[in-house]
């Protein structure tokens, strides 16, 4: 009886510090984080958020794709005089160099390429350089852009919002995945490369399979304030 009596006490004290540790464990899964916005929830304006709000669908047949469905490639869609491919290249390289004038690129340096991390000189007519659309046309044609007409199709194959150079070689093997099924290797860019994807698919009003959707928000998800891009 006296041992029971005298291990109360430290039964007591011993429950008193676990309901008070779980008190503070609780005020922190409930506090605000970096971003403002409670724990769990997407920051407002995030690529998070937008990923989110994306309409789920299966995806299409393929079934009449072809790329002239998306205009003549690399149109002077801004209609500055310059191909959309050379307005990329002076947005992506530095030190660039002209052919004649200001308009065809002929030299420049893509410094950490956004899918490998790695350095590429870009030589026109020699050039490991590609320029990619982040959403694969193919991939829209699927998810929305077979109904529509010439005009949107032409003006997303166009828009810098869904461009990047990159390395050549990634990009082939890349080919129309999306966010489900390729990522780029280099890890740093990965946030911002779902993003993009985010961005544009909202912007036109793409919609994105189950398994797609879950992808961009798993890697989102790492990178909760990561902004939606704009263009």
């Amino acid at each position: 009886m006296i041992r029971t009596r005298s291990a109360l006490p430290a039964v007591v004290a011993v429950a008193v510090a676990v309901a008070a540790a779980l008190a503070l464990g609780g005020c922190k899964a409930g506090s605000s984080g970096s971003s403002g916005a409670p724990a769990g929830k997407a920051p407002h304006g995030s690529a998070l958020a937008a990923a989110d709000a994306l309409t789920v669908k299966g995806r299409a047949p393929k079934t009449g794709y072809a790329r002239k469905e998306f205009g003549s490639a690399w149109s002077d869609t801004d209609h500055n005089h310059c191909p959309t491919r050379d307005d990329v290249l002076k947005r992506d390289l530095r030190d660039v160099r002209y052919k004649s004038g200001d308009c065809q690129v002929a030299s420049g340096t893509l410094v950490k390429d956004p899918y490998t991390g790695t350095t590429i000189t870009f030589v026109r007519g020699h050039s490991k350089v590609d320029i990619d659309h982040v959403v694969a046309l193919s991939d829209a044609w699927q998810k929305g852009a077979q109904q529509w007409d010439r005009t949107k199709r032409t003006a997303l194959a166009n828009d810098p919002l869904n461009l990047l150079a990159v390395d050549s070689s990634t990009n082939r093997s890349k080919g129309d995945g999306d966010t489900a099924t390729w990522l780029p290797a280099y890890k740093p860019s990965r946030c911002g490369y779902v993003a993009r994807q985010v961005a544009v698919k909202k912007k036109y009003a793409l919609w994105v399979t189950s398994a797609e959707k879950n992808a961009m928000k798993r890697v989102l998800s790492g990178c909760p304030s990561e902004k939606l891009p704009t263009g």
